[in-house]
């Protein structure tokens, strides 16, 4: 047990906020606060009780626009491990050693502070504190368990539909605004919709070839 606690990076908090704060004063805050580089372990440290949220987020950003393969990969992980986690009603955030170890670039926060803090700021002020009944923060985790997944399927530009999925939840839990999360839903079914369609194609595909094969062969 001693060993497995040493594998992993605790980082304890509520899940719960009091009323609603806007995350793009924090994230201007925290990119002039970092000196060089930063600990994925003490970067969802500076989020508080707003860590499940907030990483989802973060690392939901970059995926709303193309990216080199494999990016959405690696930007992956930690929405599976915070998706799960609030799926399963954790009270804390907790990021295996190899993730909570890495380290961002100065840079690297500050060009995600630079490419979203416009769109965050304007939609932040259109979200307010209504129809709660929605914000049930397991079933929100499980769905962005599902989209972080098909977030680092190999489908071209496939990141961006659950990406933007992951980022309404994100701000609905953030600003307890269930017309979010409502939008977050919508983003799920069609981000669904895309994999069955893709997956059908595929399919579709590979029985032609196996037909074009056996019938080269004579069979």
């Amino acid at each position: 047990m001693i060993e497995l606690l040493d594998e992993m990076t605790v980082v304890p908090q509520s899940r719960r906020s009091p009323r609603p704060q806007r995350i793009s004063a924090t994230l201007r805050r925290l990119a002039h606060q970092i000196e060089d580089r930063i600990r994925l372990s003490d970067l969802v440290g500076h989020f508080g009780d707003r860590t499940f949220a907030a990483i989802l987020l973060v690392f939901a950003i970059p995926n709303l626009i193309p990216l080199p393969p494999g990016s959405s990969t690696v930007l992956g992980i930690p929405l599976i491990l915070a998706g799960a986690q609030l799926a399963v009603g954790r009270s804390s955030l907790w990021l295996p050693q190899v993730v909570g170890n890495r380290t961002l670039f100065r840079r690297e926060v500050e060009r995600l502070v630079y490419f979203s803090l416009p769109a965050l700021r304007r939609t932040e002020r259109l979200l307010v504190p209504r129809l709660s009944p929605l914000i049930n923060e397991r079933l929100i985790g499980g769905a962005c368990l599902l989209l972080a997944i098909i977030l680092i399927l190999p489908i071209p530009f496939g990141n961006m539909l659950p990406a933007l999925g992951i980022a309404a939840f994100s701000l609905g839990l953030l600003r307890r605004d269930g017309l979010a999360v409502l939008v977050g839903w919508a983003v799920t079914l069609a981000s669904l919709v895309l994999v069955a369609l893709v997956s059908g194609a595929l399919l579709l595909m590979a029985q032609m070839v196996w037909k074009m094969g056996l019938s080269l062969l004579g069979i």
